[in-house]
């Protein structure tokens, strides 16, 4: 009886996601692809299912949320959503397994971008807008869609964003956290709308432009074409993408306060400095580094800022086969698959702002050497800094990079090379996609066993949760409440 509020909200979650199917199962009517009509007829009839026996036959229990259920409700969600969300794929007789579309609709959810398809353009375009749908619903986050729809369902959901994005910086937009996610939706559907136009008038059909402005705003970074960004060969599309994972891979918050003429918060934000800093250094690294081989630094520096912001933003898009690059270039894009977005935005990783803490955290130690009886503190957004961020950033950083190491063996013990696996593991746990060796660029998944499939499935959830929602599931303590 204590869980089943959690499975009436649950059920309405999972309901509510199912609905985002009807745009796909609607243009497989009108395309008349009947497989695809069943293959999407059958989850929606799943989460219609789930919504009524939610509302008519546990009505009565309310829908009030302990913190602790928050973090369990939020993995079920993911778990849940993207079981659901493969049916699609594994229904649409494409020939792929429960595994492979598990895998693609997790990759789809995590906003990972991977994928274990090797022939991209025969899919129907139904499955192609479902793909890129699923990655622009999980970009801004399920559970942030249905904050925005809590007057209707009754209950307060600050327990449930906090689960679901538990980064070290976290300010409410406005008293009520529903009108937060309103606002925050808002800023995501019309950068979305502006990226779709964008890529209409840079020479994109309207199908292929709204599925990639889904994706690049979700820094997703799946296409609808096999060779990606490069088959349009276009300068004018490449800079507006690069453009536009850099402004997805900023914190959404701090749109809504220059929206309110707070300009100040904007440009005094420690992580967004650093996040162009570093954005700014690595593209010229990469580009000096082209130049003789793209001939002139206008090329190298279009293409080199457009996989130093794919990296950086996680995104995962590859533009062109950076393998073959200068070993420079090549070493900056795997120093910033370690790195990410920044903290309240569509990007992974392990996040710019707790990299920002440990550096003038580091700093501080070395000044205490020569200043032993020195009080050092950090400073973020020109205010002083708790130390108790230092200590949660420094948890989490350990956590990270023992998830990425673990994942990298359980890689290997499957036959794969240490580079190789070491590289799976940075990009999905990250939600980043591509990496190198085995998953470098114009690569995919598919050569991968199933159990490590299903295993990256898990990796990525946990990753696009910031590990501490999926984690904390795992401790003794948890479950004595």
């Amino acid at each position: 009886m204590k869980r089943l509020p959690t499975v009436r909200f649950l059920a309405i979650i999972i309901g509510g996601m199912t609905s985002l199917m009807i745009p796909s199962f609607v243009a497989a009517l009108v395309l008349e692809e009947y497989v695809i009509v069943r293959a999407f007829l059958i989850p929606i009839s799943i989460g219609l299912i789930l919504a009524l026996f939610a509302v008519l036959f546990i009505r009565k229990a309310p829908l009030s949320i302990r913190p602790r259920d928050g973090f369990f409700l939020v993995f079920l969600v993911w778990v849940f959503s993207s079981l659901i969300g493969s049916l699609p794929y594994y229904f649409s007789r494409l020939g792929m397994s429960v595994c492979d579309s598990i895998f693609e609709s997790t990759c789809g959810f995590a906003t990972t971008g991977a994928t274990t398809l090797s022939d991209i353009e025969v899919m129907p375009k139904p499955l192609l807008l479902w793909r890129s749908m699923s990655h622009w619903s999980g970009g801004m986050g399920i559970i942030l869609l249905t904050v925005a729809l809590m007057p209707l369902l009754g209950v307060g959901g600050f327990q449930l964003v906090k689960a679901e994005a538990p980064g070290p910086e976290k300010d409410k937009l406005t008293p009520r956290i529903n009108n937060a996610a309103k606002v925050l939706w808002l800023f995501y559907c019309a950068f979305t709308a502006i990226l779709a136009v964008l890529y209409k008038l840079g020479g994109m059909e309207w199908f292929d432009a709204v599925c990639h402005s889904f994706a690049i705003m979700a820094t997703g970074g799946v296409s609808t074409k096999n060779s990606g960004f490069a088959f349009y060969n276009s300068a004018f599309i490449d800079w507006v993408t690069v453009i536009f994972m850099l402004i997805a891979a900023l914190n959404f918050n701090l749109y809504y306060r220059v929206i309110h003429k707070k300009f100040s918060d904007f440009a005094h934000n420690t992580e967004i400095r650093v996040f162009f800093l570093i954005f700014i250094v690595a593209a010229l690294l990469i580009s000096l580094s082209l130049v003789s081989q793209y001939g002139s630094f206008a090329d190298a520096l279009r293409f080199g800022s457009f996989q130093a912001a794919s990296i950086l933003t996680t995104t995962g898009n590859a533009r062109v086969d950076y393998t073959v690059w200068p070993s420079l270039a090549q070493a900056v894009l795997l120093c910033l698959m370690f790195i990410g977005g920044c903290s309240g935005s569509t990007a992974g990783g392990v996040k710019v702002i707790r990299h920002t803490v440990l550096f003038k955290q580091a700093w501080n130690e070395l000044k205490r050497i020569l200043y032993p009886q020195g009080v050092f503190s950090i400073q973020l957004n020109q205010k002083v800094g708790r130390k108790d961020v230092v200590y949660g950033v420094a948890g989490f950083v350990f956590l990270y990079f023992l998830i990425v190491g673990i994942t990298a063996l359980v890689t290997t013990a499957a036959g794969f090379d240490v580079f190789s696996s070491f590289s799976a593991a940075l990009s999905v746990t990250g939600n980043i996609g591509v990496g190198f060796g085995a998953v470098g660029p114009f690569k995919n998944f598919s050569m991968f066993p199933d159990y490590l499939k299903l295993f990256y499935s898990l990796v990525m959830i946990a990753g696009r949760l910031e590990l501490w929602t999926v984690l904390v599931l795992f401790t003794p303590e948890y479950w004595k409440g």
